[in-house]
C-alpha cells in the first residue's frame, strides 16, 4: 500500500504529467490560459541550466579519497542493475555504477575493511537474481575477497535498507554506534542517511554517481530544450516526494 501510495503520488507531481495535464486541459477546453503555463513550464524544465543548477544544489559536495578516515564496513546501496535483463554470467549496470565501483575503489585504498552490500531484487523483476549478489558477484570478479563483503538481500527500499542492515550489522557483532561508511547516490543521500540514523547505525556519508555537471554559461544551454533535463526535474521531483511520504511515515 506504502509503495503504491508513493508511486502514485510521484505520478501526479511529476513535471511532465503537469504539462501534460495543462496542454489537454488547455486543447481541450480551448482555455490559452492553461495552454500557455503548460508551454511556460515546458521550456522551464527542459532548460538545461535550470536543471542541472537545480541538481547541483541539492547534490551534497563530493569527498576525495584521501579526505576519509578509516571505516571498518562499507554499506553500499542497490539499485544500479538491471534486473529486467536476464543473465546469469555477467552484471548489466544502469546509471549508478558508481555505487559498486567506488566502493571497490575504497576498499583498495584501505579505506573500508569489509563491504556490505544491501539490496534485493526491487519489485516486479523479470530476473531471479537478487542486487546484492550482483554486486558481490562484480565486486569478487574486482579482485575483493568473498569473506570481506557481507550481503542483505532482501531489501526493495531504503527503509528496509537500514532496517535490515541493523540486523546485519548485529548479527556478526559489530557495534552499531561505530561510525560506518554509507555509500550511494549523491541525490539519494539526504534519505538514505536519514533512514539509517532513524535505524540507529552511525554513519558517515560517501556520496557517488553525480547527475550534475558544473556550472558553466553557454547559449545552447541558456537556451536550448533538452529532454535530459525533464529526466533530472523527475528524479528531483521523486526524491523530494518520496522523502516526504518517508517523513511522514516516520522512517527518516
Amino acid at each position: 500500500m506504502f509503495f503504491y501510495l508513493s508511486q502514485f503520488l510521484s505520478f501526479l507531481a511529476m513535471p511532465l504529467t503537469i504539462i501534460i495535464i495543462l496542454l489537454l486541459s488547455g486543447a481541450i477546453w480551448k482555455r490559452k490560459n492553461l495552454f500557455w503555463s503548460g508551454m511556460i513550464l515546458l521550456f522551464f524544465f527542459s532548460n538545461q541550466f535550470f536543471s542541472n543548477l537545480a541538481m547541483n544544489s541539492w547534490e551534497p559536495e563530493f569527498k576525495s579519497f584521501d579526505s576519509l578516515e578509516n571505516y571498518e564496513i562499507g554499506i553500499v546501496l542497490t539499485g544500479v542493475t538491471n534486473l529486467n535483463k536476464t543473465t546469469y554470467d555477467r552484471t548489466f549496470f544502469n546509471k549508478g555504477a558508481d555505487r559498486a565501483t567506488h566502493t571497490v575503489q575504497l576498499y583498495k585504498l584501505g579505506k573500508i575493511n569489509k563491504i556490505l552490500i544491501t539490496g534485493g531484487q526491487g519489485l516486479n523483476p523479470s530476473n531471479t537474481n537478487t542486487e546484492a549478489e550482483l554486486l558481490r558477484d562484480f565486486m569478487v570478479m574486482a579482485g575483493v575477497p568473498e569473506d570481506d563483503i557481507l550481503i542483505e538481500n532482501q531489501a526493495v527500499n531504503t527503509y528496509q535498507n537500514a532496517i535490515l542492515t541493523k540486523e546485519i550489522l548485529i548479527e556478526n557483532g559489530i557495534p552499531l554506534n561505530q561510525t560506518q561508511l554509507l555509500i550511494t547516490s549523491a541525490f539519494h543521500m539526504k534519505r538514505a542517511k536519514g533512514c539509517f540514523e532513524k535505524a540507529g547505525i552511525n554513519t558517515e556519508t560517501f556520496p557517488v554517481d553525480y547527475y550534475a555537471e558544473d556550472i558553466t554559461f553557454s547559449i545552447p544551454k541558456l537556451i536550448a530544450p533538452e529532454p535530459y533535463s525533464i529526466f533530472l526535474w523527475q528524479k528531483l521531483f521523486k526524491e523530494w516526494i518520496g522523502i516526504g511520504v518517508y517523513w511522514v511515515m516516520g522512517y527518516m
